[in-house]
């Protein structure tokens, strides 16, 4: 659907229509002018942030080719989990990679089998350890699961062969889908071996 052409003189509403300027009332042309000037800064300022980021990333990355070609070594793939420090100290600069994971269908074996024992062990088993499986598997809202939760069964030592069978299940049904790299910046306070984050978050500033 191409833009309607505003003529002269005129000016478009939310819902299409064209407004005779001389029809809208002062406050109105004001508040769309403060808009407008707005949201042309802020898109200024969110091309300022894009293009810092792919440079930050790009500088980072060279950065650490540079360092590790001192042992004849090349790095394949992304990069990252590296913090960069000052020759101070005074600043450092973190850059990491976060995996994005999810569970196939192995997943569904391992709860099976779980399921298994709780429904033996109902009668003696601490009541904690059965909370703590039935909220692994809870899904948020958006019927998500919480993979913490889920991971952190491995945790428990318990012998049952079904639950180790389970736990084999969990961990090879674990899938890293994606990665997305950060960096997030500090600086340390005077006096202190504390850190400060440089915040590029807008509502914290």
């Amino acid at each position: 659907m191409k833009d309607q052409t505003i003529p002269a003189g005129y000016q478009q509403d939310a819902q299409g229509r064209l407004i005779p300027e001389a029809l809208i009332k002062p406050i109105d042309r004001e508040r769309d002018t403060l808009v407008r000037e707005l949201i042309n800064k802020a898109a200024a300022v969110n091309k300022t942030l894009a293009d810092f980021k792919t440079a930050t990333f790009n500088n980072i990355n060279a950065f650490i080719d540079l360092s590790v070609e001192q042992y004849d070594v090349k790095l394949g793939g992304k990069k990252g989990n590296v913090t960069l420090f000052s020759f101070d100290g005074k600043y450092k600069v973190q850059f990491a990679v976060s995996e994005n994971i999810q569970f196939d269908e192995r997943l569904q074996a391992a709860k099976e089998l779980i399921d298994e024992c709780i429904k033996e062990w109902s009668q003696g088993s601490s009541p904690e350890i059965q909370v703590l499986v039935q909220d692994a598997f809870k899904t948020d809202k958006e019927g998500n699961l919480n993979h913490g939760r889920i991971l952190g069964l491995r945790r428990l030592d318990i012998q049952d062969e079904r639950w180790q069978r389970a736990m084999v299940a969990i961990g090879e049904s674990v899938q890293v889908v994606g990665s997305k790299q950060y960096v997030r910046f500090y600086q340390r306070r005077d006096g202190t071996d504390q850190y400060d984050a440089i915040s590029m978050d807008f509502a914290s500033v």
